[in-house]
Order: C-alpha cells, then sequence, then structure tokens
C-alpha cells in the first residue's frame, strides 16, 4: 500500500471511529438495538481500516492521528444528534488536536537519502 492511500485509508478509519463514538452514544449503554448494531459495524470497519493503515504508517503516528480524528469529530458532531454543548473552550482545545494530526501528517513525510 502506498503512503498516500496509507493515509487516506487512516483517515476513512477517523470517519469510521467518529461513527462508532457517535452510534454508541445514541445505543444508551447498548440498550438500543438499533444504533448498537450501528456501532458494532463502525466498530468493525474501524479496526479494519486502522489496521490496514498501520501496514505502512508508524502505530505511534497512526494510533494518535486515528484517536485524534475521532475525537475531535465526536465532539463537533456530538450536539449536532444528542444534547451536548461546544463551548469556546472544547473548541480551542479541540483545534490543538486538529494541528497535532496535521504535524504528525507532515512529520511522517519520508526524508531523502544521502
Amino acid at each position: 500500500m502506498s503512503t498516500r492511500t496509507a493515509w487516506l485509508t487512516l483517515l476513512m478509519a477517523g470517519v469510521f471511529e467518529i461513527g462508532y463514538a457517535l452510534s454508541v452514544g445514541g445505543s444508551q449503554g447498548f440498550t438500543i438495538r438499533t444504533w448498537s448494531a450501528v456501532a458494532v459495524v463502525f466498530f468493525l470497519l474501524t479496526l479494519w481500516a486502522l489496521s490496514r493503515a498501520l501496514r505502512t504508517i508508524d502505530v505511534s503516528t497512526g494510533y494518535a492521528v486515528w484517536a485524534g480524528l475521532g475525537a475531535v469529530g465526536a465532539a463537533v458532531l456530538g450536539p449536532v444528534f444528542f444534547n451536548e454543548t461546544l463551548t469556546a473552550a472544547k473548541a480551542a482545545w479541540l483545534a490543538v488536536i486538529i494541528t497535532g494530526v496535521i504535524w504528525l501528517k507532515l512529520a511522517d513525510r519520508p526524508t531523502p537519502d544521502r
């Protein structure tokens, strides 16, 4: 898998992770069957995509990016789907996470051989 494909797969894993986090919230402790089934599907998809991406991307970088995308996505979309709030302070710290994810991606660029 090329590096570009691995990063796109990691991005897809992050989207699946957001879906998983939101559907777990909607399942209300796995008591609502539809949300619970959706959570299981997203869980399997996110693990599959993450494992594929980590064949190429270092585990330390890939896991941090995946977790960061999931956290930011769930925090931003939580107020859209549930009775949650997104304060200015939360938004500022989410911006820090996004900045970290971008810098991790930039740090993953291969260095030219000498």
